[in-house]
C-alpha cells in the first residue's frame, strides 16, 4: 500500500512540475511591448522638473523600463527624429496599453503637453 502512495505522489508531483514547466516556456514565448516617442521640448527645465518625474513614477509603477531616454540621435535616412526619443519596454503590448490608458499617465501628459509636442506610438517585439 506505502508503494502506492509513493508512485501516487510521484505522479502528482510530476504532473505538478509539468505544468510549472509549460507555463514557463509559454510565458518565455510572449512578445515584450515597445512605447515610442519622439518629443521635441520648447521648455528642458521645466519639462525636467514637473514632467519627467511624473512620467517616469507612471512607468515605473507600471512595469515598463526605460531602454532610451533622450541623448544624442543619429539621422541615418529620412526625415530627422525629434530632440528626444524614448523608447520604454513592457512585458507586452497589453501592458502598454493598460499604462497609456492610467490616470498617472493621463495627469503627467497633462504637464508634459505645456513644455512639448509629442509623437507616440506603441510596437510589439519579436516573441523570446
Amino acid at each position: 500500500m506505502k508503494t502506492q502512495y509513493k508512485f501516487a505522489l510521484a505522479a502528482v508531483g510530476s504532473f505538478v512540475l509539468g505544468g510549472a514547466v509549460v507555463q514557463g516556456l509559454h510565458a518565455q514565448g510572449k512578445p515584450f511591448g515597445y512605447f515610442v516617442a519622439e518629443v521635441n521640448v520648447s521648455n528642458t527645465d521645466a519639462y525636467a522638473k514637473e514632467f519627467l518625474p511624473l512620467a517616469m513614477k507612471a512607468i515605473k509603477d507600471s512595469g515598463g523600463k526605460y531602454l532610451v531616454g533622450g541623448g544624442k540621435t543619429v539621422s541615418l535616412q529620412g526625415t530627422p527624429p525629434a530632440n528626444r526619443v524614448v523608447v520604454i519596454q513592457f512585458e507586452s503590448l497589453d501592458k502598454v496599453q493598460a499604462w497609456w490608458n492610467s490616470a498617472a499617465r493621463k495627469e503627467s501628459q497633462g504637464i508634459g503637453d505645456k513644455y512639448a509636442t509629442f509623437r507616440t506610438y506603441a510596437v510589439e517585439g519579436f516573441s523570446q
